[in-house]
């Protein structure tokens, strides 16, 4: 059992989720100078100041956002694209959006790699969100909002669930569950302390 898996295993209940974290290898979402750490329950650099999270992290979304039992979630902040692994393997579609070039262009070409084709990718500002295929049952942010980003809300169904970091690095910032119970009525839960890069909006 891989090293973060044995740390995680008591705090994660959802079986599909742990299953899931043991059938996506880290290695092939780390860069080569941080392979050594892979196995680490720890968050590590990746290109364009990027991270890719914690894996109990990672696990912890995923389960939140499982207990909606979501078929199609839209995740904000590629990065790796290891979060959009692990749900690709929990749920039947995944949207994923990057701002950044080199992380979009790696993560595709690793996705594609590894067989997915449940996994859809755009290059933009998450901020946005996309539109297109709205309404998601379940939004990850990966990424910590200064502010509730109320038009990734708008793309949620009703019933959906939102997994977001919000504040800042001087505020600190909360890891919330959104629930959304009518479109104009939404439910709010801090799940834990947690540290992310911020979620930046283009001009």
């Amino acid at each position: 059992m891989t090293d973060f898996l044995k740390e995680i295993a008591d705090k994660i209940s959802n079986q599909h989720v742990l299953d899931a974290m043991k059938r996506i290898d880290r290695h092939a979402f780390v860069p080569e100078l941080m392979q050594n750490f892979a196995t680490r329950d720890t968050a590590l650099p990746i290109e364009c100041e990027q991270t890719i999270s914690q894996p109990y992290i990672v696990a912890l979304m995923s389960e939140a956002l499982l207990a909606h039992h979501p078929h199609k979630i839209l995740e904000i902040g590629t990065g790796s694209g290891y979060q959009a692994a692990i749900l690709a393997c929990l749920v039947d579609e995944v949207y994923s959006i990057e701002r950044h070039e080199l992380l979009h262009t790696q993560a595709k070409k690793r996705l594609q790699q590894l067989g997915f084709s449940n996994i859809h990718l755009k290059l933009g500002d998450g901020w946005q969100g996309w539109q297109e295929n709205a309404p998601y049952d379940g939004i990850i942010i990966t990424a910590a909002a200064p502010e509730m980003p109320t038009d990734l809300l708008a793309q949620l169904a009703v019933n959906g669930v939102m997994i977001v970091p919000l504040g800042t690095d001087k505020g600190g910032q909360k890891l919330k569950k959104i629930v959304k119970k009518s479109e104009t009525d939404y439910s709010e839960e801090d799940l834990l302390d947690v540290r992310f890069v911020p979620f930046v909006r283009d001009n």
